[in-house]
C-alpha cells in the first residue's frame, strides 16, 4: 500500500472524499492530550506518520531507531570476537567490490571483467520501462 501510494492516511482519504482534513490525527490527539492546539497539524501521510515527526508516533519510530542501533552495536561487538565468521565493510576501510574481490581471492574464480562483462550481458536483456527511460 506504502509503495502505490495508496495507504488508508488523511492525506489519501480526503482526496476520496472521506475525510474533511488532511491533518495528522496522531498528532492531533498527542497535542490535545499534552493541552496544546491542534492549529498546523502535518498532512498525515505514510512518511509523516513512520517519522520522528510525528508527535503521535515520535516515541515508537524512536524506540525502533534505538532498538535497532543496539542490534547492530551488539552485531558488530560479537563480530570481533575470533569465532565470528561475519565481516562487515566499512568505509574506514575503503572496502569496494574490487578491494573485496582482491582480497577475498575470486579472482581464482573468474576475473573482474569477466564478471563485468558476464553482468552486461544479463543487464542489457533486462527490459526498462518507459518512466525509467525518463530518468
Amino acid at each position: 500500500m506504502a509503495v502505490t501510494g495508496i495507504t488508508p492516511t488523511a492525506s489519501f482519504l480526503i482526496k476520496l472524499g472521506k475525510m474533511q482534513s488532511a491533518g495528522c490525527q496522531m498528532c492531533r490527539i498527542a497535542r490535545e492530550t499534552r493541552g496544546e492546539g491542534t492549529d498546523g497539524l502535518a498532512a498525515e501521510t505514510h512518511i509523516h506518520i513512520n517519522s520522528a515527526g510525528c508527535d503521535g508516533m515520535a516515541t515508537t519510530v524512536t524506540a525502533a531507531h534505538r532498538s535497532f542501533k543496539r542490534h547492530l552495536y551488539d552485531s558488530v561487538h560479537a563480530a570481533k570476537t575470533p569465532k565470528s565468521k561475519l565481516r562487515f565493510v566499512t568505509l574506514d576501510k575503503e572496502n569496494n567490490m574490487s578491494t573485496l574481490w582482491r582480497r577475498e581471492e575470486f579472482i581464482r574464480l573468474c576475473s573482474e571483467e569477466v564478471l563485468a562483462s558476464k553482468a552486461q550481458d544479463i543487464e542489457v536483456t533486462i527490459p526498462v520501462k518507459n518512466s525509467q527511460e525518463t530518468r
